[in-house]
């Protein structure tokens, strides 16, 4: 049957001489992978690879089979374009994160709208953050996807509870019996973090880069030790060297 949604592009492989296997996260169908047909040939019109790199923001027209591992694509443009996301190093790689974090977590053929609504909107509002904005993103989007994927961290941080437990996946009151442990300011600022409702209140979270690496580390041993499936994220060394 013909479907139109949107979606989000989080992989693209060769496929034969002049096509593509493309994994997408797509609004009304979760991860699908999809063939799409001569779009590496000398003949194709317009630059339709390019619209295929990871992060990009689709409107697709496809041939949607349910239970089918591979699916064919139709017709696809731009549903945003991005006007700094692709250029600017930080913002690409911060994107680059978020697509592989995203490749790894999410299950294939399982409707994820609400999630769906959030990314899309993420990555708009990345190509649109300042500098200062953009360096919190990274774990503010870990949050947000492990909130609407049921992982929510219980409690706050205050006097009575100030240490962050990864087992209990919790603010608690004792230190946790097992690595990792985090210092006091980074658990009071990961509960900064967990407070916000409004992304324009990302730059009021004072932050340097080991601290971030140190809580986007945490989360993602977090996700890992309660979803069970998550595999290391090899883009985060790089987040590493430029959020500074």
């Amino acid at each position: 049957m013909l479907q139109h949604t949107r979606g989000i592009v989080l992989r693209a492989v060769k496929y034969g001489e002049t096509s593509l296997v493309c994994s997408i996260f797509t609004e009304q169908s979760g991860v699908q992978s999809f063939l799409v047909k001569g779009v590496r040939s000398a003949r194709a019109k317009g630059n339709k690879a390019g619209l295929l790199q990871p992060s990009t923001l689709l409107e697709l027209n496809t041939y949607f089979r349910p239970q089918r591992n591979l699916q064919y694509l139709g017709e696809f443009h731009p549903a945003y374009l991005y006007a700094s996301l692709q250029e600017d190093v930080v913002k690409n790689s911060i994107a680059l994160f978020s697509v592989e974090l995203l490749l790894r977590l999410l299950p294939e053929q399982a409707p994820l709208p609400e999630l769906f609504d959030f990314t899309f909107g993420y990555f708009c509002l990345l190509d649109k953050s300042s500098s200062a904005q953009a360096a919190n993103m990274p774990l503010y989007f870990i949050i947000e996807c492990s909130r609407l994927l049921g992982y929510d961290i219980r409690g706050n941080y205050d006097p009575e509870t100030p240490h962050l437990n990864l087992q209990e996946g919790a603010y608690t009151a004792h230190p946790p019996a097992l690595a990792p442990y985090l210092p006091d300011e980074d658990a009071r600022a990961l509960d900064a973090l967990l407070r916000i409702e409004d992304p324009a209140q990302l730059a009021g979270v004072a932050m340097n880069g080991p601290m971030r690496f140190r809580l986007l580390q945490w989360y993602i041993d977090f996700l890992q030790q309660h979803t069970q499936h998550l595999s290391n994220i090899r883009s985060l060394q790089v987040l590493q060297a430029i959020l500074h």
